[in-house]
Order: structure tokens, then sequence, then C-alpha cells
């Protein structure tokens, strides 16, 4: 066994709704869709129009930055509709499939045979390259570097997180072909972390990758605190991160030279009625898989839930329509928790020994284990940032996380880069805004930091 990295700082929010580990097959969704608000700095041109007939693995459009970059259909059938907001800008593309799931064929070869170039033309013409995602700033690989080390995350430490060793238990063959397929880009190594409690299932037979085990609590299963452990990044330096089910979908392209987009996620929250995994198609309309799953609610009462793309720190609030109510491209999770549009007359001078606290304001420290029924209410209002250092107890990565965010807001380049903007995405610093008692937006700040230093470096 490798060493094993040991994570003291962060915090586990334990959470009603977990997901049993039972696999159910999804229903087919009356649509699939791409929303280019999934991709980072993405500006699609459309390379079809309603009604054009369309294949699994077939170009819906294209990166205006950067025009190898392909976007393609999750599934074979008709373009129904490209959803437009303001500005004309297109917030989603959308197929309804025919039920026959054809796939464009794509050329393979005995995967020892093959070259960076061919993985590389391969994935961009199968519109798999934004699978691969480029650190820093967090935005699709450019295609004509070269990363120091590429890195696949098994573990997954979030609130009501899936378990992803359950989610891929019957993908090894293609685990492992994809992990080969990723060694093919790089010259440095593929990384990938896992849980100490991964003694048995797919993740604990890779000999493709170097494997680290981690333990600790949230974030530890965050891919950027595990390269802040393993191999930091530095001004000047990239890495790569995949996800593991998208390694998995690279590994069936490679064997079959078919596009298949399936994928199992995670129903998860205190509003389902049985919380469990489902088998779906990347991109899905969110209602195939929580109709008929939700608790039952009163006739008033239908708007008092929101449905999450994602875990309930870093996910999207979706609505369940044709227009935006789709599974995210890089999500395993659905998560259905209470609104939070109720309040409560002087909440802060109650006992409230159901609420969950990080402080010992409440009694909820006294019981590390309770399973908290959370909604969305932020019990508070916006306030100047409070200087202590609560933050750095839940970010355990070597940079000063309130420092950063005042550069950001200050749009100070030179201390942004000082303070580790190279090393953080939104997800890294969820927990500073879950436990921020100024109510600051820390993961929109974060965004926003990111894209000014994108800017700054084009």
């Amino acid at each position: 066994m490798s060493k094993v990295i040991k994570l003291r700082k962060g915090l586990d929010i334990n959470l009603v709704g977990a997901a049993e580990r039972v696999l159910t097959k999804g229903s087919a969704a009356a649509s699939y869709a791409l929303v280019p608000d999934n991709y980072r700095g993405v500006t699609p041109k459309m390379l079809v129009k309603v009604g054009d007939k369309v294949k699994a693995g077939s170009p819906l459009f294209f990166s205006k930055e950067n025009p190898e970059v392909l976007f393609t259909s999750p599934v074979s059938g008709e373009v129904s509709a490209v959803n437009r907001g303001e500005k004309r800008k297109i917030l989603s593309v959308v197929v309804t499939p025919d039920g026959e799931n054809q796939s464009e064929h794509f050329d393979v070869c005995p995967i020892a045979e093959l070259t960076r170039e061919r993985v590389k033309e391969t994935m961009l013409k199968a519109g798999f390259w934004p699978m691969i995602v480029q650190r820093p700033f967090g935005v699709i690989a450019d295609t004509a570097a070269t990363p120091k080390a590429i890195f696949v995350s098994g573990l997954d430490t979030a609130p009501l997180a899936p378990d992803l060793n359950f989610l891929v238990q019957d993908q090894g063959e293609h685990i492992i072909a994809g992990l080969e397929v990723l060694k093919k880009l790089t010259d440095g190594k593929v990384h990938l972390t896992v849980g100490t409690d991964t003694t048995a299932g797919v993740l604990s037979r890779v000999k493709q990758a170097e494997v680290h085990h981690i333990e600790g609590p949230h974030p530890a299963g965050n891919v950027g605190v595990q390269i802040a452990q393993i191999d930091p990044i530095n001004k000047g330096d990239i890495v790569w991160t995949v996800e593991l089910q998208h390694v998995a979908m690279i590994g069936r392209l490679f064997l079959s030279g078919q596009v298949d987009m399936s994928k199992v996620i995670a129903l998860t929250g205190s509003e389902v009625a049985k919380p469990r995994y489902f088998k779906v198609i990347s991109g899905a309309l969110i209602t195939s898989v929580t109709d008929g799953n939700l608790r039952e609610q009163a006739p008033d009462a239908q708007h008092d839930v929101r449905i999450i793309s994602g875990n309930p720190l870093t996910g999207t609030k979706v609505t369940p329509d044709n227009v935006n109510g789709y599974l995210g491209f890089y999500h395993n999770q659905i998560t259905v928790i209470p609104e939070g549009n109720t309040y409560e007359f002087l909440g802060w001078a109650m006992p409230r020994l159901n609420k969950f606290s990080v402080s010992h304001s409440y009694f909820s420290w006294l019981c590390p284990k309770k399973k908290y029924n959370l909604d969305t209410n932020m019990n508070g209002g916006h306030r100047a940032f409070v200087q202590t250092g609560i933050y750095d107890k839940v970010l355990p990565m070597n940079i000063y996380p309130l420092y950063l965010i005042k550069a950001i807001l200050a749009g100070d380049i030179d201390k942004m880069e000082n303070l580790g903007i190279y090393e953080i995405l939104e997800e890294d610093v969820a927990l500073c805004e879950f436990i921020d008692p100024s109510k600051n937006e820390w993961q929109a700040i974060v965004s926003k930091g990111i894209e000014q230093m994108i800017k700054e470096l084009n």
C-alpha cells in the first residue's frame, strides 16, 4: 500500500438522504442536452440546426476559442431545440432521442500502439476532449499543451456524495483502458487517489496509475486538494484532471470505437423518497430521474424543494424544464433538499437542537455523527468579513483563503498570483462559503478572480 495522506483540516457535513447501494436503470429521458455553461470559457458556434438528425458522437457545436474542440450528442435522434437567452446566448442544445442509440464509428487500434496525436485526434472528433479539465483555472485542456501530470480522483467526500467505487463496479476493463490512454497524453505520471477504505472493487486493483491513499474530512476528495498534497501547481505548470466515470467512457471509446456516454449517478437528499443510484446517459433531463421519486408534498408546497445537479455545496440549481433542467456534464449526483424560504423568528436565540453548527454555539458538536435535514436558508444577511482564522480550518492547502478573496475583490493580480489563485477552483472554497459568518459568496468571488486571470494572461 502506498503512503497514506492524512488530512486534518476540513469538515464533514452529515445530511439526511444518502443513496443506498441499490442500482436502478433510469427511464429513458424525453430529451438530452448539452449546456454550454457547463464548460468554462466556451463560446459555442453551432454546427447543426433544429430538425437535423444526429447520432451519438455527432458534433453539435464547437468552441469559438478553439475550433478543434467539438461537443457531440450523447444520443442518436433529432435536434429539437436550440434554446437562447439574452443577446442570443445559447443556453442549451436539445436532442430528442429516437430510441435506437446509434453511434458514429471511430477508427481504433490496440491501445499499446496508440500515439499521443492519435489519442488527441480521436478524442477531439468524438467530443471527448472536454472531459479533460486543465488546471490552473479549470478550463478545457489546451490541445497544444503537455501536462506535467494527470490526476483522477477515485474519492468523493462532499455531502451526500456517491460512492465512486460503486459507480464503476462493473467498469474495470474500461477504467484500465482509459488510464492507459491517458498515459499517452503526458510525459509525467497519471495519479489515481482513493480512500483508505478502498480495499476491494475496481479501484483497489488498478496498476496503470500511481495510486495514492488519502483520508480525512471533506474536501479530501477534491482533486485540487489532492494535487496540492502530491504535486502542487506553480506558476507556469499545467496539470490535467479527468473525472473517474469519464475515464471509463474514454476506455470504452478506444476499445469499441463507439460513443457510449452512459453513467451511474446518485439521487440524494432529504426530499427523495428512496435515495439510490440510477444508470442514465450524460445530459439527461433531470425529471427523468426525479419524477415519481420525490416525497409527496402538500398542494401549496410544490415549489418548496430545490433540485440541484451536483452536490449541495457546489452543484447547480436547475428547474424542471426543457431549457436548463439537465444533468451537468461533470456531475455524478442529483440532490433534492428543502428550498429554505421560511424564516424562524428569533432563531439565533433558540437552542436549535436540530441545527448544524461548526462552532459550539449550538449543541450539534455533542453529536458528531448525527445527520441533519438542512435547507438552503442562509440564516443571516451579507455583512463585512469577520477577521478570524475559521476559514483556514476547513481548507487543507498552503494558502491564506481570506487574503486571497480580498485580493480578488480588489482586483490585485500580483497578490492573487502570490496568494494561490493558480491552485484553487470554486469547489475548493465551498466549505469556506458554508461556514462564513459574513455570508459572502466565496465561489462566485473565486470565479470572478479566475475570469480576471484568464483575461489578463490572454
